[in-house]
């Protein structure tokens, strides 16, 4: 069994984490750390787990009794954490913060993408989790850098549940102000674009294109909707401007070997993903531009889900183990 330790626990990242790993065939949570509920029974704060753990929220931290430790923190505090705590070289680390996501030469974490990074996981110490909107972004785009067709400006619209704001409520998260509402935040300065810019270029060797990303929060829960426009150039059914057969042949291939991103022939939509691990992607082509359609849950391939298939990855089991999780759609 892989032993498995949780720090920020109490948090929806956390609880979703705990409700995965419970039902894990090789996993068990050696502990659940959360300082502010250290004592606490998971089940009163993680009110969906009641009957199946008496797992207690605990301020200790026992490294050495742990195989992984997830960092389920918010952004910026993961950097800081090391700096102050000694966490054992044979643990590994999957971080779910942006603090390592872009590489550089102070660490060593890999980012945590299975559908192009997949080798790379399964040799790696230290994990840096890819963000919701980033994973949803650059599962719908990847397959067109590899093939260098992302050579215009890319418009971005993606709806987002909000949980993806974490669990504390704010003024934009509340359920006065977010029900029968809608509205646009951080338009083309999400963090997020910075990892998806990494990734496309890795694939595509360079991209002088923008990503103009406009993120919108909706009056929902969880999950994330998102539309990309990609413009083509030259005749339809060239190379450069292939047709919308040759298209959805091109994204069958590139993730014929995803554990769980899957090309759809026909329009997807949110409820097919929410409470998976799933990514849904499907493409429509109109002359010399497509839409592309992705859709995941924000808190699973979007966070958690993703995290426990990079743990499965990480140890050599099973890719889908623990994973295999029924969608909320009718």
């Amino acid at each position: 069994m892989i032993k498995v330790g949780i720090l920020g626990a109490a948090g929806y990242t956390g609880g979703e984490l705990i409700r995965l790993l419970l039902n894990h065939p090789e996993a068990e949570i050696v502990f659940a750390n959360s300082g502010s509920n250290a004592g606490n029974k998971v089940a009163d704060v993680h009110g969906g787990l009641f009957g199946e753990t008496d797992l207690e929220f605990t301020d200790a931290m026992p490294f050495d009794e742990v195989d992984v430790v997830f960092f389920c923190f918010g952004h910026g505090k993961s950097e800081e954490f090391l700096k102050e705590h000694s966490i054992p070289a044979h643990v590994k680390i999957i971080d779910l913060a942006q603090d390592f996501r872009i590489a550089a030469p102070t660490h060593d974490y890999v980012y945590g993408l299975p559908e192009i990074h997949k080798a790379e996981i399964q040799k790696c110490q230290h994990l840096a989790n890819p963000g919701c909107f980033a994973t949803c972004i650059q599962l719908g785009l990847l397959p067109l850098a590899k093939a260098g067709l992302l050579k215009h400006d890319v418009s971005v619209n993606a709806i987002t549940g909000s949980t993806g704001a974490g669990q504390k409520p704010t003024g934009t998260t509340h359920f006065s102000w977010r029900n029968n509402n809608m509205s646009v935040y951080k338009v083309f300065t999400h963090q997020h674009l910075h990892e998806i810019r990494q990734s496309l270029t890795e694939l595509q060797g360079e991209l002088d294109a923008s990503i103009d990303f406009i993120p919108y929060r909706g009056d929902f829960p969880r999950g994330i909707f998102c539309t990309e426009v990609v413009k083509f150039d030259g005749e339809e059914g060239t190379p450069s401007n292939p047709t919308g057969e040759q298209l959805a042949q091109m994204y069958k291939d590139f993730y014929a070997d995803a554990a769980f991103t899957h090309y759809v022939d026909k329009a997807v939509d949110m409820k097919q993903v929410v409470n998976t691990n799933k990514c849904l992607v499907h493409v429509d082509k109109f002359g010399n531009k497509a839409v592309i359609t992705s859709t995941i849950d924000n808190l699973l391939k979007g966070a958690v889900g993703q995290a426990v298939q990079n743990m499965n990855l990480m140890f050599g089991i099973d890719e889908k183990a623990g994973l295999n999780l029924k969608p909320s759609a009718f």
